[in-house]
């Protein structure tokens, strides 16, 4: 039988985990990477131009809500994963905030039947750490394991009860699962819309104290040093909690830390308008907490970057900011608001940008993804960094737009997204014939 086999050419090809960053050649045979082609294998190519763009290893979400089962008026598996390869994303990992939640062996495989069925990227589904999320028994972390969870997490709401997280964190090592924690203590956030400070004085809101997600991280700091456990901690927000998770690396405690697109990007003061579209869990905070984010991701105290991809109605939206939902979609405009944000005004490197998107996100969760060995599945990402688009709601290939940027101006455009070697998203000149 004659391979499958595809030669992108000409493209700045950017692969972090493999040191590598050079215009050159990369080729895919039977959705593999291949280091090159023999002479048969060229004549049978299909051959791309991707000259002036750069070439790099899918990108790697591990924080999306895809809705299904249960909210599919707000997005389904296959409408999510259509966002995700738009923006460049090979690899997701769902939350198990459905309806019913993934608490159980049952849903997680009805999860994984329409993954297979519907999904063009690679989606890993979570499941909960608690039974309905509600934060008073434990799930069935070892069933879920081996019905082919990749994290437990209880994202959307976060275990107050002590005496349980700790013992979520010893199952969870037991089967050599991470747990993945929304740091949120409730008693202090109760109400609370927007962050606490300034805005939230002169916009008449209830606020939101940022030593509700430090008490909660120091609580995972603590928990994590006593099991030896793994504990992911979700969508940092707060420049206190970066301290206290880089002086936890420092005494080698098992914590990790993702930060998001739009924490990295905007803050408190977008709320000016009441816009719901920029409300979100947890909040926009501060400008000093904005900068003291950037600095955890450049210094490696924050590992990664997820989107938190949270998509909702226009109906559910358009409320009062008090009713109006939390949450905002990102997979669309990830990309480019991090180029912005860290390599466009000089911040890192692009190789630093695309790692923290690739290589690192896959590594947080030991997923085999985010590079480009020989060997490695051909999901490849090919994006022009200097391209303008305006972002306009019509254009999302998620089922929802409430995006904060919509109307804007982002500079980073995603020309074409592969899959285990084929494309799943957008083209490029052919080189063939």
């Amino acid at each position: 039988m004659m391979s499958s086999c595809i030669q992108i050419s000409g493209g700045r090809v950017v692969d972090p985990a493999n040191g590598r960053d050079e215009v050159g050649e990369l080729c895919a045979v039977d959705g593999v990477v291949s280091e090159s082609l023999n002479e048969q294998q060229k004549e049978s190519a299909s051959k791309l131009d991707a000259t002036g763009l750069v070439v790099a290893p899918g990108l790697v979400d591990i924080h999306v809500h895809f809705r299904e089962p249960g909210q599919t008026h707000k997005e389904t598996i296959a409408t999510g994963s259509r966002a995700a390869a738009a923006g460049g994303f090979t690899t997701v990992v769902g939350m198990p905030n459905t309806t019913p939640p993934a608490d159980n062996v049952s849903t997680v495989q009805h999860i994984k039947d329409i993954i297979e069925r519907d999904a063009l990227v690679k989606v890993y589904p979570t499941g909960t750490i608690t039974l309905g999320q509600e934060g008073q028994h434990l799930a069935p972390i070892g069933s879920l394991q081996r019905a082919g969870v990749v994290a437990i997490t209880d994202d959307g709401f976060c275990v107050q009860n002590n005496e349980i997280m700790r013992r979520a964190v010893e199952y969870a090592n037991m089967f050599d699962l991470v747990v993945m924690d929304h740091c949120q203590d409730m008693d202090m956030t109760e109400g609370a819309v927007i962050n606490e400070g300034h805005w939230s004085l002169r916009l008449g809101l209830r606020g939101w104290p940022s030593a509700a997600e430090e008490i909660v991280v120091s609580r995972n700091v603590i928990l994590s040093n006593l099991t030896g456990g793994r504990i992911h901690l979700q969508h940092i927000t707060s420049g206190n909690a970066v301290d206290i998770i880089r002086r936890a690396k420092s005494r080698g405690v098992r914590v990790s830390a993702e930060v998001t697109p739009h924490h990295l990007h905007l803050t408190d003061q977008c709320l000016s308008s009441y816009n719901t579209n920029f409300k979100m869990n947890p909040p926009l905070r501060s400008e000093s907490d904005r900068q003291m984010l950037i600095e955890g991701l450049l210094d490696g105290t924050i590992d990664c970057i997820g989107t938190d991809h949270a998509p909702h109605s226009d109906y559910e939206k358009d409320q009062e900011f008090d009713r109006a939902p939390n949450g905002v979609t990102g997979l669309e405009t990830a990309l480019a608001v991090c180029l912005e944000v860290l390599y466009q005004n000089g911040r890192c490197t692009l190789n630093e940008v695309i790692a923290w998107l690739t290589c690192k996100a896959a590594e947080t969760l030991r997923l085999k993804a985010g590079r480009l060995s020989p060997g490695d599945p051909a999901d490849i990402t090919v994006f022009d960094p200097d391209e303008p688009w305006v972002v306009e709601a019509d254009q999302f290939q998620s089922r929802s737009a409430n995006s904060p940027w919509i109307g804007e101006t982002l500079k980073g455009k995603v020309k074409c997204t592969l899959v285990d070697g084929k494309v799943v998203w957008g083209c490029l000149p052919s080189l063939n014939g």
